[in-house]
């Protein structure tokens, strides 16, 4: 009879240890893909902040330029009225 307590707790404590590598993996496995998931998601977060900050820096350059075209044109009036 011990042997036969012996070789099932064996065998459970086997189970038992082979389930836990099969979580392990499976755990690791998930963790790898969340991971993957962040950065795909954190590049293309950069991607559109990059993105927006040249539509930005876009804006910038025109409006200083029609400042630019507008200062020149007052300053060439200034000179016809003299």
């Amino acid at each position: 009879m011990k042997k036969l307590f012996l070789l099932f707790a064996v065998a459970t404590m086997s189970l038992s240890i082979y389930s836990c590598r099969e979580t392990t993996e499976e755990k690791t496995e998930d963790a790898m893909e969340s991971a993957g998931e962040d950065i795909e998601n954190a590049a293309d977060e950069a991607g559109n902040e990059m993105e927006e900050a040249g539509n930005e820096m876009e804006a910038e350059a025109e409006e200083a330029e029609a400042e630019m075209e507008q200062e020149m044109e007052e300053e060439m009036n200034e000179d016809d009225n003299m």
